[in-house]
């Protein structure tokens, strides 16, 4: 099992940024995939973007696209969530989450292992 602790969430004006972490417990890090999802009140949780193992590959929520970026630094069993431009619709707990497989998924039930959350709060 993977401990995965999120943080940098907050309090922001629209247009502005966040970044946030998740630090993985564990020394496989490295050979799973992450992803970042949200769940705003009253709906469903929903994808925002995934890493596979390396790095090298990355894919977005529409939603998302060219405002967030998603990276990881293996060495310090990490991922990152860069959200530029944000907006109120943006608002949700950001959830961080590890699956057992190398390769990313837009798929909530592909993900094995969830953070806590942290609070992402856009004012318009």
């Amino acid at each position: 099992q993977v401990q995965l602790v999120e943080s940098g969430g907050g309090l922001v004006q629209a247009g502005g940024s966040l970044r946030l972490s998740c630090a993985a417990s564990g020394r496989t890090f490295s050979s799973y995939a992450m992803g970042w999802f949200r769940q705003a009140p009253g709906k469903e949780r929903e994808f925002v973007a995934t890493i596979n193992w390396s790095g090298g590959w990355t894919y977005y929520a529409d939603s998302v696209k060219g405002r967030f970026t998603i990276s990881r630094d293996n060495a310090k069993n990490t991922v990152y969530l860069q959200m530029n431009s944000l907006k109120p619709e943006d608002t949700a707990v950001y959830y961080c989450a590890a699956r057992y497989s190398g390769v990313g998924s837009s798929n909530n039930d592909d993900y094995r292992d969830w953070g806590q959350g942290t609070q992402v709060t856009v004012s318009s």
